[in-house]
Formats: C-alpha cells, structure tokens, sequence
C-alpha cells in the first residue's frame, strides 16, 4: 500500500512539475503569434512583446482564442494593457 502511495504522490509532483513548462511554453506561442499579428501597428518590439505579454497574463488559462482575437472583446483589458506597454497613438 505506501508503494502505490509513494507512486500516486511521485506522479502528482510531476505532473504539477510539468503543467508549468508547458503552459509557459503555450504562453510563449501566443505572445510570439500576438508579435507577429500586431507587427504592421508601427510598434517597437518591447512595446508589442509587453503588450502581448500583458494582454496573455490577464486571459483565463484555459481560454482557447488567440490574444488578437480575445483583444476584441476586451476593450479594458486592451487598453491598460496598451498603456502599460506604452502604446503610441498614430505611429
């Protein structure tokens, strides 16, 4: 019995070890494809990496759209985010 405890215990660390990396990695996708859409706006690329990094941080982390697609639907979200990134007006 604590043999099969010892194994449930060691598989739920690492899982919860795993689920990180990977969300990172799925967070990294999106800020890269959220770059890349916003790449015509005339932005620096501090200014869309901090945008992009931003408008991610603030979606639920089982949110299937893309962050330009979720961007249009959250219009307070967009804005501080613009903000905080430093977002220029007429680039």
């Amino acid at each position: 019995m604590r043999l099969k405890s010892a194994l449930a215990l060691s598989l739920l660390v690492g899982v919860s070890v795993a689920t990180p990396a990977l969300a990172d990695q799925y967070d990294e996708a999106w800020v890269k494809k959220c770059v890349a859409d916003n790449s015509d706006q005339k932005q620096t690329p501090e200014v869309l990496t901090t945008y992009c990094t931003c408008m991610n941080n603030k979606m639920s982390s089982n949110e299937t759209q893309s962050i330009t697609a979720w961007e249009k639907t959250h219009p307070a979200e967009q804005e501080a985010c613009s903000k905080e990134a430093g977002w220029k007006s007429g680039n």
